[in-house]
């Protein structure tokens, strides 16, 4: 085994040691910080996987997150077990993302970004008109959270592990797939999709799968997201939580597995340390990420990359 796999597999260790450690020191708004990490974690893992390792640019990923959010509110409320209010959202979140992806077979890059950008607009004035389905500019208020296989999260510390054990699972799935044959395709389809089509990789078919799968990842977040704040409303999922979504894919480093942990953990931790300086701390947040990415445009995991590689 490499030096370098055998470090990864130790920073994997103690960052889950401590993730499993840590919450007992912490009370009520550090539970529901280190919560909105994990389920933040899981939509950006979502939009890693269409943007970073397929290569198409998304600006809908917020629309998904609500979907999820949506779908599992109203079933929760309606008396439906947790489990299938998150199946109904990932596989509604599914089949939106795949009817989402056809548009990214004709256009590409910049153009995509706006179609995407497009829907994202469509889905939050859904959520803000349809008041007989979303509430409106109400929202979804009392949004109970799950009992699973008689374990009630109701508490925070609860919570926090039922969202920690969902990034798990999702994690694991995550990394079969980025390594498995569709993972490949992707990675071809990122890197040059006339050469992979020439190799006979089916590029209509993966830029679809690409597409669906980040969706329904974004939807397996809102499914958490809806219990986490027990209130939604329509200005959740605007375009600026798509941009907060980018902005964790690329600054952790888009195309790196662990690229969307380390992002959601600068985007919902910076603000939080920034708060002491009351009214200008966006203004430093902004100037921060702006600097980062004029640094380190490969993202803080591709700079280590690279300082690793001079160092070995």
């Amino acid at each position: 085994m490499r030096p370098r796999t055998i470090l990864s597999a130790l920073a994997a260790i103690a960052a889950i040691g401590i993730l499993i450690v840590l919450p007992f020191g912490l009370r009520g708004y550090g539970l529901y910080v280190l919560s909105l990490w994990a389920v933040l974690s899981i939509a950006a893992m979502g939009l890693n996987l269409t943007l970073g390792y397929a290569g198409q640019v998304s600006l809908a990923q917020a629309a998904f997150v609500g979907i999820g959010a949506y779908t599992t509110a109203l079933l929760l409320q309606a008396g439906y077990p947790f489990l299938l209010g998150a199946t109904a959202s990932v596989l509604l979140g599914f089949g939106v993302g795949w009817l989402l992806g056809y548009p990214a077979l004709r256009v590409q890059h910049h153009y995509l970004a706006f179609v995407t950008l497009a829907f994202n607009t469509l889905a939050f004035l859904f959520f803000r008109n349809e008041e007989w389905l979303t509430g409106g500019i109400f929202g979804v208020r009392g949004i109970p959270r799950p009992t699973i296989l008689g374990w009630s999260t109701g508490k925070a510390l609860d919570f926090y592990f039922f969202c920690l054990a969902a990034l798990a699972v999702v994690s694991l799935a995550a990394w079969w797939l980025v390594h498995c044959s569709w993972g490949r395709a992707f990675v071809a389809l990122r890197e040059n999709p006339l050469r992979a089509s020439s190799l006979g990789v089916d590029t209509s078919r993966y830029t679809l799968m690409a597409f669906a799968i980040g969706s329904a990842l974004g939807s397996a977040a809102g499914s958490l997201y809806a219990p986490l704040l027990q209130y939604i409303d329509p200005n959740s999922f605007t375009v600026t939580l798509s941009l907060n979504l980018l902005l964790m894919v690329v600054v952790g480093g888009a195309g790196y597995f662990a690229g969307p942990f380390v992002g959601a953990l600068i985007a919902v931790l910076v603000p939080e340390w920034l708060r002491f300086t009351q009214d200008f701390y966006l203004m430093f947040y902004a100037a921060l990420v702006i600097l980062v990415m004029a640094v380190f445009p490969t993202g803080l995991l591709g700079l280590a990359e690279r300082l690793a590689g001079r160092k070995s």
